[in-house]
């Protein structure tokens, strides 16, 4: 699932060409702080897509809701055990 939900991500991103270097910037709208920039349009994906998944595991493991995209929920929900 977190595969898709990569993909699903990634299919969503915006890429522009920077005036000042001519360089690549790249970003996830829906994931706030996924960005990347490069020399190339190849390379700022490559990029974009590894601080994605880092991204996406910092947030589980902090519990941090996350984006649902194309219908993906990959947010875990925990609930409190119950009290003997």
């Amino acid at each position: 699932m977190i595969r898709e939900y990569i993909d699903a991500a990634m299919h969503r991103a915006k890429y522009e060409i920077l005036e000042e270097d001519s360089s690549f910037y790249g970003e996830i709208p829906e994931c706030q702080g996924v960005w990347a920039n490069a020399k190339t349009l190849e390379e700022c994906r490559e990029e974009l897509a590894s601080v994605l998944e880092d991204w996406l595991l910092v947030g589980i493991s902090l519990h941090h809701m996350l984006p649902v995209i194309d219908g993906i929920d990959i947010n875990v929900i925990h609930k409190q055990p119950l009290a003997a």
